[in-house]
């Protein structure tokens, strides 16, 4: 195959800004999927991205347009999925930046933006949604002109819906971006940017080969794991897994590898013949540092192993997944795990439950604080449960953030009103255009994680976005916020919080409780403690019953008896009853 035939690119774009639309208009022009079988976000391959609306797995596929074959990788746009679009970006020589011209430039753009230079890709910028009536098309590729320091006449601008100057976009990434450097006569070389598991094929792992040839049955080394095994089949993407007889040099696509274990396969592995092991490897991929961590249970205690299975697979699809088995007394084995954010936190978790059918007990998200004990010892808390007692405690440190977002001027009150409620400290404040501000904030990572960014969008329409990135761990006042439910306590519903929020923190916690959990035969005390101190309490009203309807007429002592018995029995039930608690509520109360 002549390598100036094939293009390997990406679309990046913020979230929502029409990166799967565009992607079906490349299907459709290049034919790739038969017409009667097209659909809307066709590269969306999980029911998760269509009913979210989101991409959240990067998405490869080879399209071919007259004589060039075209790799093309979808990626996601939210912020918790970053670590997807910096792996695909490794893959590839260039790729479409997409900005939305009903919205403008978003945080998300620049960040992605960032990481596409880092790479030295060739980038082609296009404005979307030209066809909107509330489109501000000149006023977009005049900050995206200046953003890139590129002339707007080089800015496409198309309508992903409608298909308007689609082909033209697609012709000038033939055009634009560079065809693969040829090295199919050195020894293999090839990255692996994702993979998923098959129980029949094994770890299928998605690869670039950067140098080199594979065909199917030939042997390969992992070299960071040192494993040899022999290839089952190669083959690329049509979106679909379609098997070929060999990939060369420049080209993508996937190997099914037979290993069986998917601890064994990583994203960021170099893979190479069995012949020639001794090779330099590809630079791979920066480890991702999670920054929010909550434990996961199965509701049935037998299913620990089936979770556990659950999350190594999902692992091999999610690089950017950690996790590492814990017990605690209440809930058993399960596993503390590490996410990029509470939406990465809330897909995996919905995950699970889908695609291997396990119910699941989630602990409130929270993010990794360091306590400073008398004996000026460190120790890392990952979760309420590891938190020490007060009197041990010398110091307590939490991380920080640069906190970034953009927002149209009218809605700048509303969005200082958000930022100072979540103790964020103002550093910088620009003009990216009259009607758009750049703000530049610091602030505590466990205000930002939950609900921050639901508020943001709420208060502003849509039209404001955010970035983040970790700083430094900072002095903070914490406490350990308990929850006791009938005189019990969940350790899952345990919350570190500021002192100074802790009584409205708990107030709320326990409301909600209240109107989540379902009601007993007794009532049922549902109390926030600090330091078994009660600081809230709501109580729920037992369920009640008619005993007296059997009755009719008759002496008055007679209903009365039946209250009373009534009443004893549901004392006796109060003294010794426990509460137990649906899943659907741990899962309620995760949301935040």
């Amino acid at each position: 195959m002549n390598m100036n035939s094939i293009r390997n690119f990406v679309i990046f774009a913020h979230i929502d800004h029409g990166k799967s639309t565009l992607a079906d208009r490349f299907l459709e022009l290049t034919k790739t999927i038969p017409e009667a079988k097209m659909r809307s976000q066709f590269l969306d391959m999980m029911e998760l991205e269509r009913e979210k609306g989101i991409t959240i797995k990067m998405q490869p596929v080879r399209m071919e347009f007259g004589n060039y074959i075209l790799n093309l990788i979808d990626t996601p746009g939210h912020v918790d999925f970053t670590y997807e679009v910096s792996r695909s970006l490794a893959a590839v020589e260039g790729g479409i930046l997409l900005v939305d011209a009903t919205k403008g430039i978003q945080a998300q753009t620049l960040a992605n933006l960032e990481l596409a230079k880092e790479q030295n890709l060739v980038i082609i910028p296009a404005v979307n949604k030209i066809d909107s009536s509330h489109a501000r098309t000149k006023e977009t590729k005049r900050d995206i002109a200046k953003i890139l320091d590129v002339p707007e006449k080089d800015i496409f601008e198309i309508s992903a819906k409608l298909g308007t100057n689609v082909e033209e976009l697609l012709k000038a990434v033939i055009e634009k971006i560079p065809e693969p450097k040829i090295n199919v006569e050195k020894p293999l070389k090839a990255l692996v940017f994702d993979s998923k598991y098959d129980s029949y094929k094994g770890v299928i792992t998605y690869v670039r080969i950067f140098d080199g040839k594979i065909s199917s049955a030939e042997k390969i080394y992992l070299i960071q794991a040192g494993i040899e095994t022999q290839i089952k089949e190669v083959g690329y993407f049509s979106p679909e897994l379609k098997s070929c007889k060999e990939l060369e040099s420049g080209q993508m696509g996937y190997l099914a590898t037979g290993i069986k274990d998917p601890a064994m396969v990583r994203v960021g592995e170099t893979i190479a013949s069995a012949d020639e092991k001794e090779i330099e490897p590809l630079a791979g991929y920066k480890t991702p540092k999670p920054m929010v961590f909550a434990s996961i249970y199965p509701k049935n205690p037998d299913d620990f192993e089936a979770l556990k299975d659950a999350l190594n697979k999902l692992k091999l699809s999610d690089a950017s997944l950690a996790f590492e088995r814990e017990r605690k007394e209440l809930l058993g084995r399960g596993f503390r795990c590490g996410f990029l954010g509470s939406l990465h936190a809330e897909i995996i978790s919905e995950r699970i439950k889908r695609e291997f059918g396990l119910d699941l007990i989630i602990s409130t998200p929270s993010v990794v604080y360091k306590v400073i004990d008398k004996k000026d010892k460190e120790k890392f808390i990952f979760s309420a449960g590891d938190w020490l007692d007060p009197s041990q405690i010398k110091e307590i440190q939490e991380p920080w953030v640069k906190l970034e977002v953009i927002t149209p001027n009218n809605y700048l009150g509303a969005v200082l009103e958000i930022l100072q409620n979540s103790g964020a400290k103002h550093v910088n404040t620009k003009y990216l255009s009259p009607e758009r501000l750049f703000l530049t904030y610091e602030a505590p990572l466990r205000k930002i994680i939950v609900g921050f960014f639901d508020q943001l969008k709420g208060v502003t329409q849509g039209f404001a976005s955010m970035n983040y990135e970790v700083l430094e761990n900072r002095s903070a006042d914490l406490v350990k916020l308990d929850v006791l439910i009938a005189g019990r306590k969940e350790e899952a519903f345990s919350k570190i919080v500021e002192k100074e929020e802790a009584y409205k923190e708990g107030k709320r916690i326990v409301s909600k409780l209240k109107d989540i959990l379902p009601p007993q035969l007794f009532t049922v005390a549902v109390q926030a403690v600090i330091s078994g101190k009660i600081i809230a309490r709501e109580t729920i009203r037992a369920k009640r019953r008619d005993v007296t309807a059997p009755l009719y007429g008759g002496d008055v002592t007679r209903k009365k008896k039946l209250l009373e018995r009534q009443k004893k029995g549901k004392k006796k039930l109060k003294e010794k009853g426990i509460v137990n608690i649906p899943s659907k509520v741990f899962l309620e109360m995760f949301k935040g």
